[in-house]
């Protein structure tokens, strides 16, 4: 029989055994949904070890608790929406805090120690092993991503001061990023074949010229709802930085990336390019003496 023990750590233990079942859920749900079957086994043998941490807390705190239907809810869809991988090791981030309040009663309570191993070692390794195919084309999605950043950007900076018109900017930038879009994809796709790649090539093209794609649009959308030109590139701008963002989080999560390095240096390229192209902009305005 499991030792008596103090309400505070009682407590302690029931905030536990409602984790684990919580993530036992969490796992055993994506589990049903995942058609790879090496990640599928992988997903149930993480579930029924959350499950077995679960009954352990159950024997001392003698308390049956009821898994958090919103964690579940939360957890589960962002794994649907944004992929296996990233739904995970989103998961396990937020529950690292555990693993430190494991340590803290490992002294109280020998068998911790047993879930700490788990927690730290196993399901790591686990987690690491899962494969998704998306992942395999971030490189494609980094590549359309960065260089519509970049180009848009500077295009739609350089054009606001020249042509001072924000519809005309909007569609001048419309048909460069849509063009430079089919061009980039295409680009991706010989590079790709080149490589001895061809059986990834036609996906890795689409993923590119998709990622170059949904950020022109949303670079050019202020310029038609905008009138003000300047008040136009400030908003497209923030749009730039957000997609960066929400982007380098994206990756910081699946693939063990450091958010803020990447972060700074793709906001430091897009933003620095803006300025200098609005800088050739106003040269082109003032001294060569282009007016529309």
């Amino acid at each position: 029989m499991p030792q008596e023990i103090s309400e505070n750590l009682k407590s302690q233990l029931l905030v536990f055994q409602k984790n684990e079942l919580t993530e036992y859920e969490i796992y055993s749900r994506l589990a049903k949904v995942t058609r790879e079957k090496a990640n599928r086994d992988l997903l149930l043998k993480i579930a029924h070890e959350e499950l077995g941490h679960g009954h352990l807390w159950e024997g001392y705190t003698q308390r049956q608790m009821k898994a958090n239907k919103i964690k579940i809810w939360f957890y589960y869809w962002t794994a649907r929406i944004l992929g296996l991988t990233f739904g995970i090791k989103l998961m396990e981030k937020g529950e690292s805090n555990a693993q430190l309040r494991y340590k803290q009663i490992s002294g109280y309570i020998p068998a911790v120690q047993k879930i700490i191993e788990d927690e730290e070692i196993h399901e790591n390794e686990l987690i690491a092993l899962i494969e998704e195919k998306k992942l395999n084309y971030v490189g494609s999605i980094v590549l359309g991503l960065n260089d519509a950043l970049v180009e848009l950007t500077g295009t739609l900076a350089g054009l606001s001061f020249a042509l001072q018109n924000s519809r005309l900017i909007g569609l001048a930038g419309l048909i460069t990023g849509v063009a430079a879009a089919l061009s980039m994809a295409s680009s991706e796709y010989l590079s790709t074949k080149a490589e001895g790649k061809e059986e990834h090539a036609v996906t890795s093209s689409v993923y590119t010229g998709i990622a170059y794609i949904i950020t022109v649009i949303l670079l050019v959308i202020p310029y038609f709802l905008i009138d003000n030109y300047l008040m136009c590139l400030v908003v497209t701008m923030i749009i730039a930085l957000i997609i960066i963002l929400i982007f380098n989080y994206y990756i910081s999560i699946a693939k063990d990336f450091s958010f803020k390095k990447r972060f700074l240096e793709m906001a430091a390229i897009s933003l620095g390019v803006a300025l200098l192209s609005f800088g050739i902009g106003f040269f082109i305005k003032k001294f060569i003496g282009v007016n529309i």
